[in-house]
């Protein structure tokens, strides 16, 4: 009887086996070292898949009938790092949050191409350094000899990847588009960079075949669309092309191409005119609307960034999220009231914003559970500020954290629990609150308003 169990589980296993080398079904699974969430969130493009949960051992996994051949992301927040995905797939992910992309390795069917992609971001954060500080300063032919260098040295060990573990057309052309994109975005970043670094009055002249490789950019590749390199290089190539084409053709003064209005809506036409793709038009659009929006331009111009912006991207699916930043800006103007949001303080009791700041100067401070290196700082920051102006109370909002951890890490850092509220609605505070970086602020006065955009760092 035991003999026929075992053979029948035999039987079972490799019946298994074999359906899975035949099967287009990807298996995704892993484990998370010092989890920030309870959850993995698997997506194609800005499409959520399928959500996975964490078992009482950190463990995840996914299981998909089939895929769109081509780059995913996971998300497990406040974190994210695409993945390569092509049916048949089977990988196994280990990583740890406190070095999300610095631990993350791939093993299993697949896993090639994937720690590839891995190897290269990393590689480009720390290659910044070296191009900013040693590059940069030469001249531009002697920058593109370097910058080149650095190119052809990854595209040999991508031919050598190929050679060892031949890679199917589309991962390969992932990983090197990653790599040419990564070169063309600094090349666009040199005039900038070059002129900032050496106090150079203007830009510096550029030999005519400084930017030869824009003859090759698409822009209209959907599976480029969520490629990193490629998403950074269409931002700043935009933006580029706008300066360059202000300074030549604009009537406008050299002192007049900063203006915020022109400067994004040149870009919004750039836009307009030479990019094809879909997703990325819409990407690129959301781009720009959310960098001029947040600089806070004047109403007038405000009004006149939103007309032409719904004229060139009357279909933008990110439309509903940019109008509720519109809303959200203006509602933080000067003056205005401070949003009627619901906090918890220490003894579980609820309170609106506008009661906290109904007397005397309160500036309200965000931070975050798993962002604990920030906290550190940002704590740091609040004691000094609070030493030299004695007349403000500086209030803490701890967003994206559970209720619990909320309170340990009061005690933790030892922070006034009168002074320190927890908000269940991330979503909400984040959007009614504009909360774009890790310092932003609001100033409020008896109620109302003084600064919406205030920043810890630099506003006191």
């Amino acid at each position: 009887m035991k003999k026929f169990l075992l053979l029948f589980f035999l039987l079972g296993f490799l019946s298994c086996a074999e359906e899975g080398i035949e099967s287009n079904a990807v298996y995704l699974a892993g484990e998370i070292i010092n989890p920030t969430d309870r959850y993995v969130v698997l997506l194609k493009g800005e499409q959520p898949l399928d959500t996975a949960a964490l078992n009482d051992q950190n463990r995840f996994a996914f299981r998909l009938d089939s895929v769109q051949a081509g780059l995913h992301s996971f998300k497990h927040d406040p974190e994210y790092q695409y993945v390569y995905l092509e049916g048949g797939d089977s990988l196994q992910i280990r990583l740890n949050t406190i070095a999300f992309d610095e631990s993350l390795v791939f093993s299993g069917r697949g896993e090639e191409i994937n720690n590839f992609l891995v190897e290269l971001f990393l590689e480009s954060e720390g290659e910044e350094y070296l191009i900013r500080d040693s590059y940069i300063p030469m001249e531009p032919k002697a920058f593109s000899v370097r910058l080149d260098s650095l190119k052809v040295f990854k595209l040999k060990r991508l031919e050598k990847l190929q050679q060892e573990t031949p890679l199917s057309e589309g991962a390969y052309q992932a990983a090197e588009a990653s790599i040419l994109y990564q070169n063309y975005l600094y090349h666009e970043k040199y005039p900038f960079w070059h002129r900032k670094m050496t106090g150079d009055g203007g830009l510096h002249d550029l030999p005519s075949d400084f930017y030869h490789y824009r003859k090759n950019v698409s822009y209209d590749d959907p599976g480029l669309t969520f490629l990193r390199p490629y998403h950074d290089f269409m931002i700043y190539h935009i933006g580029n092309l706008a300066y360059m084409g202000c300074r030549k053709s604009c009537e406008i003064s050299k002192n007049e191409i900063g203006n915020k209005l022109h400067f994004n809506t040149h870009q919004l036409h750039l836009i307009d005119s030479l990019v094809t793709g879909e997703e990325l038009r819409d990407n690129l659009f959301r781009t720009v609307a959310f960098d001029y929006l947040l600089k806070n331009d004047s109403e007038e111009n405000f009004e006149k960034f939103m007309k032409e912006f719904h004229r060139l991207s009357g279909t933008n699916r990110h439309l509903p999220e940019i109008d509720r930043l519109g809303e959200a800006i203006q509602n933080l103007r000067p003056n205005q009231e401070v949003p009627d949001l619901m906090v918890e303080n220490s003894t579980g009791i609820n309170q609106s914003l506008q009661t906290i700041s109904a007397d005397g100067n309160v500036v309200f401070y965000f931070w975050s559970g798993p962002q604990q290196h920030h906290l550190t700082n940002i704590v740091r920051r609040v004691r000094t500020l609070s030493e030299i102006h004695r007349g403000y109370r500086f209030v803490g909002i701890c967003l994206n954290t559970d209720r619990e951890r909320w309170k340990t890490l009061v005690d933790s850092y030892s922070l006034d629990p009168e002074d320190q509220f927890w908000a269940g609605d991330f979503e909400k505070f984040v959007q009614t609150l504009v909360v774009d970086n890790t310092y932003k602020s609001v100033l409020a006065r008896d109620g109302k308003i003084v600064n919406g955009f205030a920043n810890l760092n630099t506003s006191f």
